[in-house]
């Protein structure tokens, strides 16, 4: 289910509903100007960063919707006298939403998540769907794609599974600045699909599963069949981090934290409003 849905069943539910807002950030602060979150009585949606301002905010939230008040405002320095060591200071807006709010807001989100940077996983194999299991929970359009029905039906994960004869096509019509992991089941396949992405001049990340010695391989075959491509961009291997496990859900988890720090050196600033930590939670 995309967040812009989760949001919208929570704010769906009986009952009033407060959304608060880092209005003003000044200093150090665990999230940016513009991030909400949304309290109810008994359950929250999303975070402003956690910890006592956290805390403090949702208090506050929970007690106006209690009096019946409309809106609220909170000057927090994040310091000693609150618990927190970040040393800024933030401004909090607390909002009791009307039908109206609830609307924009929901559509809002739907702008958002259309707006995501997209991440195809180009293999639906062990390791592929090791990367839809855990690229489902992050802020990313994440699209799985092969030839082959039998493996894309094994993935489990809540991503677009995409069945394609040419998935170099689905490489060429990507969103601009996306991201595109190569891990199929043929290394034929796996060099006509890095060799498009790199084509493309335009990726966040393009990255080819293998060994040191699969990317000098590429890199002479691309001087043979694509002129003029560099391999400079390419990460080859993947997920390095140093780790010898080569279990697929490991090797997804240093793949993972590769693709997701290519994204958001470009896109943080564009996307403040979804976390990694976004969720419904009873309290």
């Amino acid at each position: 289910m995309a967040r812009a849905d989760d949001l919208a069943v929570f704010l769906g539910q009986p009952g009033p509903v407060a959304r608060l807002w880092l209005s003003r950030v000044r200093g150090s602060s665990p999230r940016e100007t513009g991030t909400e979150m949304f309290v109810r009585e008994c359950a929250l949606f999303g975070t402003i960063g956690g910890g006592q301002l956290e805390h403090l905010a949702i208090d506050a939230a929970r007690a106006l919707l209690a009096r019946g008040d409309m809106a609220a405002d909170l000057d927090l320095p994040l310091g000693p006298a609150i618990g927190q060591c970040c040393g800024g200071r933030v401004e909090v807006s607390v909002l009791r939403m009307s039908a109206s709010d609830k609307t924009k807001t929901i559509a809002a989100a739907r702008d958002a998540d259309a707006a995501l940077p997209a991440v195809y996983i180009l293999g639906a194999g062990h390791v592929g769907r090791a990367l839809a299991a855990q690229f489902q929970h992050l802020p990313v359009r994440a699209v799985l794609i092969d030839q082959r029905v039998d493996e894309l039906n094994l993935c489990e994960a809540s991503v677009e599974k995409r069945i394609s004869a040419i998935p170099e096509f689905d490489i060429q019509t990507a969103p601009r600045g996306s991201a595109f992991i190569v891990l199929t089941h043929d290394h034929g396949l796996d060099f006509l699909l890095a060799s498009a992405a790199l084509q493309r001049r335009d990726a966040a990340y393009v990255g080819l599963i293998g060994s040191a010695t699969k990317r000098a391989k590429f890199k002479s075959w691309c001087r043979k069949h694509c002129d003029g491509v560099s391999v400079a961009p390419l990460i080859c291997p993947i997920g390095a981090g140093g780790s010898r496990d080569k279990r697929p859900a490991v090797i997804a988890a240093q793949v993972v934290a590769e693709v997701i720090t290519a994204l958001t050196s470009e896109t943080a600033a564009i996307h403040p409003r979804w976390g990694a930590a976004s969720h419904i939670a009873a309290q």
